[in-house]
């Protein structure tokens, strides 16, 4: 899909909020049109696509505006964590105090239709729906720590503490079933939990074949599942609810090979991954390969839009780590049911 013309125009001139609140709608419009289970593997390839047209011009001519994401000041795109530590000490809606927060790890935008389409269907109440950017690298640990934990692992049996971002809470990481996550939900009003789907499948999966249509035929099944939908409901019972995650994720199986120097840089730069920690060479490329960002995280070097490269036992075919929108950007979901 190429950009339209006017809409290209805008996104050259406009100040960096403005042209990222043109990138952020359309990927958001993209990517929460409704999904059948059916087609489901057919249309996210096609919707990943088209927000390749968005990510083409960050990457060929717009990659200045990603020195300003995630500061809402001067981008407009609010961090997740920053986003959720707002909301957790906003006043429900409606009354009542107790909140929740479900972050599934890895979640994408692609994901965002079912849990649209879900919540409605099982009459829950729908408050906002957005994108929110992870951080920078878009990577797990980072994004713990920027809600004050030391790791995901933290979590684990109320081991969160109440020093963290979202504190008071009881908190919980785990990998379980559904129905198995529905059962550690106890009367506490104040929960985080942090499911480590659909991560732990994506690295799974990622190593062979296009990862992608393995991991969108598992994300129907899950999201649509009366399993989930169980979950969500004691975790909403009584709470505000937002779901959410700490990154996306790349498909990078369908990017374009990057041969000759280009290729050879990226590979000796980042080896299998997209991102390098430290000052490092972005390399003598225009338009530039990769990008020096500097994050609360430190300083790191991101591989910069959609290619991948040669690397010892294959590059894989789903990961995150760099910039692209659809690994950089996260679902968040505010809901409640019955009046919670």
């Amino acid at each position: 899909m190429a950009l339209d013309a006017d809409l290209l125009l805008n996104l050259a001139k406009d100040p960096a909020k403005d042209a990222w609140r043109i990138i952020i709608d359309q990927a958001v419009e993209i990517a929460s049109r409704p999904l059948t289970e059916g087609k489901a593997a057919t249309e996210v390839t096609k919707r990943d696509r088209e927000i390749g047209a968005l990510d083409h011009f960050l990457s060929s001519s717009g990659w200045d505006l990603w020195q300003v994401f995630g500061d809402p000041s001067r981008s407009g795109v609010e961090r997740t964590a920053d986003r959720l530590v707002r909301w957790w000490a906003e006043p429900a809606v409606g009354g009542g105090s107790a909140k929740a927060v479900l972050i599934l790890d890895g979640l994408s935008l692609r994901e965002l239709p079912w849990l649209l389409q879900g919540a409605l269907a099982r009459g829950f109440t729908l408050f906002e729906v957005a994108a929110t950017a992870s951080e920078l690298p878009g990577e797990t640990t980072a994004f713990a720590q920027a809600l004050e934990f030391s790791s995901r692992s933290q979590l684990q049996s109320n081991g969160g503490g109440s020093t963290h971002r979202l504190a008071p809470a009881h908190t919980e990481s785990a990998d379980l079933p559904w129905r198995d996550c529905a059962a550690l939900i106890n009367s506490q009003p104040n929960w985080v939990f942090w499911h480590h789907w659909p991560d732990s499948k994506m690295h799974d999966g990622s190593g062979a074949g296009q990862g992608l249509d393995t991991l969108t035929r598992d994300a129907a099944l899950q999201l649509t599942s009366d399993d989930f939908w169980f979950f969500v409901e004691r975790l909403a019972q009584g709470r505000r609810l937002v779901i959410t995650s700490d990154h996306g994720y790349a498909a990078t199986g369908y990017f374009p090979d990057a041969d000759g120097e280009v290729g050879q840089f990226l590979k000796a730069t980042f080896a299998s991954g997209r991102s390098l920690a430290g000052s490092a060479d972005p390399g003598p490329f225009v338009p530039p390969v990769a990008l020096q960002i500097d994050s609360p995280h430190g300083p790191h070097l991101l591989a910069l839009g959609r290619r991948k490269w040669k690397s010892q036992g294959g590059y894989p075919t789903l990961t995150h780590g760099g910039l692209s929108l659809l690994e950089v950007l996260s679902p968040y979901v505010e809901l409640s049911k019955d009046g919670g």
